[in-house]
């Protein structure tokens, strides 16, 4: 059986580049994640909760994973989506920046 180097996209709010599987801690677990294509959706979720980290002043980096296959490991098969320390926590739905806030209150104790 042949192991293939598995390629992971990401994308950050702050840096606006792709990451690729070298860079991103894939088995960590840890961190912020919106998984989807990279829609007007998926990226309006991505500014919420971009919005979200600043107003409760957390300087957390968001991932953004486009790979389809890797979005559907989690589980989810309606984007975009969202992943705090590995556990999917919406999805099917943009979020609004008040309901990011309460979800991140949750998971990061502020």
């Amino acid at each position: 059986m042949i192991f293939r180097k598995k390629k992971i996209r990401a994308s950050s709010v702050n840096s606006k580049k792709s990451i690729e599987s070298d860079d991103y801690k894939e088995n960590d677990g840890s961190g912020i994640i919106v998984l989807g294509s990279g829609c007007k959706k998926c990226n309006e979720l991505e500014r919420n909760v971009q919005k979200a980290l600043e107003n409760l002043n957390i300087n957390e980096q968001i991932n953004h994973i486009t790979d389809f296959r890797e979005i559907a490991s989690y589980g989810v098969m309606s984007t975009p989506a969202l992943v705090i320390d590995n556990e999917v926590v919406s999805y099917g739905r943009v979020l609004s920046e008040s309901e990011s806030i309460e979800i991140l209150k949750k998971y990061r104790g502020k």
